[in-house]
């Protein structure tokens, strides 16, 4: 019992309350070190305390415990209430000082609140706390400060559900965000980026966290995420596809055509096309018509015909005379021929009539003038004239010509001879000449500069314009020493060291600071090799492959997919891992062979498979199409049915990237199962994870079930996986109803087609949360089915057992999760069994069949004999009691109270 140590001093109500609250909290008056007491300065003692700081609402995430800290001044004491109760002293941490401004003391109390103290009044009423503070004057109350427990539900209680709209149609998608503490944050995302109405007006996002698209637009196509997250986690929902369609709608009708027939009836049309706009994406096609025809008359032709000849003129003074006639008898029409002939004939007059002319006869005359070829002497004199002009000119261009070519032969006689002079004897070899010095030869690289590094195009191996000496080039400095020794081909530095050197570089500035995806070492013209553990990649350097001399540190690893976005269009798929090799740009005397896996089904008559390379400024360029190598290149492939083996004569980073060329391609991809290690709780989650069968995958997603805990249930399983534009959906069947329930809504889940044939994301995976009905369920079995809608790839059924491993590691367990048999069932077999029972059927009996016999005595002796009994059965069977073995002891005894077995958990 606390007691006064010390007298009892009235100094005013404030004392008073204070002596008497520390004598019901337990708290002595003397001078101990943990007392939270102190003495105002008689300047300050009739000064009330005031808060300098009150204490906050916080939130507990996980099993993290928060500190609430209030400071007053002045004050003599400072404690924390919680729930109406004062807190120990002992829990406080107090720190006093001096405020150097107005020399009044400051006095600072921090508690720690944790999650098993907020547990036991969960559900009956907030958790609070508030501070009081005393001083010779009286007494403050803080604000109070509420603490919750903050956790955010996996399943959304409403997701958004795929649409087709057609274009210019608003959108609603809805989603209601789990019940979370503090309330989750929403944002959506479309194709995985975050959907920012800032950016884009046609985007609104509702109060109640509905994402509405005001007009639909082609671009907005695509799958739309709901994402809710909060201090605790971040949950996704399934994804709704939204797919924007465009009807079709006519265009405008063509100009009528020519009439079919020439003459008389015939049939003329026009028409119209559906491309106003084209139907996209589902929608309709036009409706009605496309051609439309009509009768049509047309005229005949008419050929023309020619009239009578008039009559002769007179002669005239030529000695001549004229007669014509027209084309009216008819006059041609509607395309009909023109009248044949002349329209127009003359005649010489008679010698009586006319004289006759001295060079040329007249009816020589006539006979020119009716045939147009009459000329003049002048018209001979001009002709000929222009001939004699056209053959001086074409005999001057000849003999230009001749005189160029003749010359222009001489030029490139001299040039082809200065040519062998100059480049005729130059040496045609790669290999750097040798110094004078050969220790000097003995030298390592330098990765701290990047600003001459190179890296060719394609070239021919035989090209040495291409190529440079790395003899004194700034990429390899001397040692100190002039010597380097060897370790089995490694450094003796520290392997973070070494990557956190590679990516500080301009250059290397993507490859990641992951060590153990990362290989390295230190080679001269014997070679080696690079091997990254349990990833299927590894880089073969042949001997000689290192020009003699020459000592170069090279590293290999394997490239994140998501911070390399290749850039990958239509039905390309990443087949391969990225992998980078380098340093780049350093002289390779023969090839390298670098060995990655591949997830393609190797036949190249499905794929179109090509080598990506990534040059200096970060872009993705192709370097090799295999089936269409050449020798004379510097890189070659071999693919096998699952490692390419690439021979090469520049590293880098590189990629394979597989194009289907028909739905007959397929993907090898590998589905592993994980579960919870252990199961404390009656949630239990199976993830199933989608990933590319190749090895470096199958390694990250091990290292991350490990560090969550998982345990890997089955053996991985191989599905191929065919270009069908169709999803993957998984589903659990067979469950035992009586002991299990799926806490899915729908009755599958999928994973989009592009997802998994994109390949950009390194694993996916589905998590199917289970809920036994029970907590001493402890086996499960299930099968789980895989399979491609609508589609030709594989499909397959796996049956697992699981036997549930409970979590022995919990040091404290507070509440129902300690027992196996709940509140309400142990409260009525107590009052079943405790009363005797003239046959034996009572407590008795119970200790019996539980071959407990031996401890009658002592169970007699308590109140409640059954309750000790049954609190044995606890101890002895913890984690491991099964509860229905329990109720059939119950049943043997002769109890109806059998039954009670069956109340549910929210009954109890």
């Amino acid at each position: 019992m606390p007691s006064l140590l010390g007298p009892f001093v009235r100094c005013g109500f404030g004392a008073t309350l204070l002596v008497l609250c520390l004598v019901l909290a337990g708290f002595t008056c003397t001078g101990s070190e943990h007392a939270a007491t102190a003495t105002l300065p008689a300047a300050f003692s009739d000064l009330l305390p005031h808060f300098l700081v009150e204490p906050e609402d916080e939130f507990i995430v996980k099993n993290k415990p928060v500190m609430l800290t209030c400071r007053s001044t002045p004050a003599t004491q400072i404690y924390f209430k919680c729930n109406g109760e004062w807190v120990h002293q002992d829990d406080h941490l107090i720190e006093r000082t001096v405020d150097p401004a107005t020399a009044l003391p400051i006095m600072q109390v921090t508690i720690e609140i944790t999650r098993q103290q907020v547990e036991k009044i969960f559900g009956l009423d907030e958790y609070w706390c508030q501070c009081v503070a005393w001083s010779t004057t009286g007494t403050q109350k803080s604000q109070k400060a509420y603490i919750r427990i903050a956790y955010l539900r996996k399943n959304f209680e409403e997701e958004p559900q795929g649409k087709e709209v057609a274009l210019d149609e608003e959108v609603l998608l809805r989603c209601h965000p789990p019940e979370g503490v503090p309330q989750a944050e929403v944002e959506w995302q479309r194709n995985e980026d975050v959907v920012n109405p800032a950016s884009d007006p046609n985007f609104f996002i509702t109060t109640d966290h509905n994402l509405v698209i005001k007009k639909a637009r082609l671009a907005d196509t695509g799958n739309y995420t709901c994402v809710a997250k909060n201090i605790v986690a971040r949950r996704k929902s399934t994804s709704a596809t939204v797919l924007v369609y465009v009807n079709g709608g006519w265009s405008t009708w063509t100009t009528w055509s020519s009439c079919s027939a020439v003459c008389g009836r015939g049939w003329q049309k026009r028409s119209r096309s559906c491309t106003n706009p084209t139907p996209l994406n589902g929608g309709t096609s036009c409706e009605g018509q496309n051609v439309q025809k009509s009768a049509c008359v047309a005229t005949c032709p008419v050929d023309g015909g020619w009239s009578e000849w008039s009559k002769w003129s007179a002669c005239g003074a030529d000695c001549s005379m004229w007669r014509s006639r027209e084309c009216t008898q008819p006059s041609p029409g509607t395309g009909g021929k023109d009248c044949q002939g002349l329209d127009l004939q003359s005649l010489n007059c008679t010698s009586e009539q006319c004289p006759q002319s001295e060079s040329t006869p007249t009816h020589i005359q006539t006979r020119l003038s009716q045939d147009g070829f009459g000329f003049g002497a002048e018209d001979v004199a001009l002709y000929v004239g222009m001939v004699a002009v056209a053959l001086c000119l074409t005999l001057l261009l000849i003999v230009v010509v001749l005189v160029y070519r003749r010359k222009k032969e001489g030029l490139d006689a001299d040039v082809a001879d200065s040519s062998i002079l100059t480049t005729g004897f130059q040496p045609m070899g790669i290999k750097p000449s040798k110094p004078e010095n050969s220790h000097l030869l003995t030298i390592q690289p330098d990765l701290t500069t990047t600003t001459t590094s190179y890296q060719g195009t394609l070239r021919s191996r035989h090209d040495a314009t291409g190529k440079f000496s790395m003899t004194n080039g700034p990429l390899l400095d001397p040692l100190p020493n002039g010597s380097h020794t060897l370790h089995n081909g490694k450094l003796n530095s520290d392997p973070a060291e070494f990557v956190s050197r590679l990516s500080t570089q301009s250059y290397f500035k993507t490859l990641p600071r992951d060590v153990a995806n990362t290989s390295y070492g230190t080679f001269n013209f014997l070679g080696g090799r690079l091997t990254i553990p349990n990833a299927g990649i590894s880089l073969l350097i042949p001997p000689e492959a290192i020009p003699r001399g020459k000592i170069y540190e090279i590293y290999l690893t394997v490239q994140r997919k998501e911070d390399l976005r290749l850039p990958l269009a239509g039905c390309q798929t990443l087949l391969s891992p990225v992998v980078s090799c380098g340093p780049p740009g350093v002289v390779l005397s023969r090839p390298v062979i670098l060995s990655m896996d591949h997830c393609s089904d190797a036949c190249l008559d499905n794929w179109a498979v090509r080598l990506k390379k990534q040059n200096y400024e970060g872009a993705w360029e192709d370097v090799l199409l295999m089936g269409e190598e050449l020798v004379s290149e510097p890189y070659y492939c071999q693919l096998e049915a699952e490692t390419c083996r690439l021979f090469s004569e520049q590293l880098g980073t590189l990629a394979l990237v597989g194009e289907s060329l028909h739905m007959g391609a397929a993907k090898r991809l590998r589905l592993v199962l994980f579960s919870d290690a252990y199961c404390s709780t009656l949630e239990y989650n199976i993830r199933v994870y989608c990933m590319d069968d190749t090895q470096d995958v199958f390694k990250e997603v091990m290292q991350m079930e490990r560090q969550l805990g998982g345990r890997l249930i089955d053996e991985p399983h191989v599905l191929l996986f065919k270009d069908s534009y169709h999803n993957l959906r998984l589903s659990i069947h067979d469950m035992p109803q009586a002991h299990w329930r799926s806490k899915l809504l729908a009755g599958y889940q999928e994973i989009p087609f592009y997802h998994i044939w994109n390949g950009s994301q390194r694993y996916l995976h589905c998590t199917f949360t289970l809920e036994r009905l029970s907590l001493s369920t402890c086996e499960l079995t299930c099968q789980l089915c895989v399979w491609q809608v609508e589609g030709e790839g594989q499909s397959f059924g796996l049956d697992f057992n699981i036997f549930l491993l409970m979590d022995t590691n919990a040091t404290a367990l507070a509440g129902p999760s300690a027992f196996q048999i709940p509140y309400l069932i142990r409260q009525k077999i107590c009052s079943s069994l405790d009363a005797p029972c003239p046959n034996g059927a009572d407590w008795r009996m119970l200790a019996q069949r539980l071959k407990l016999e031996r401890h009658m005595s002592f169970f007699a002796s308590k109140a409640s004999p059954t309750s000790v009994i049954l609190d044995l059965w606890e101890a002895q069977h913890f984690h491991s009691g099964n509860i229905n073995q329990l109720a059939t002891v119950m049943a043997d005894i002769g109890k109806q109270e059998a039954m009670i077995f069956l109340v549910s958990d929210g009954e109890c």
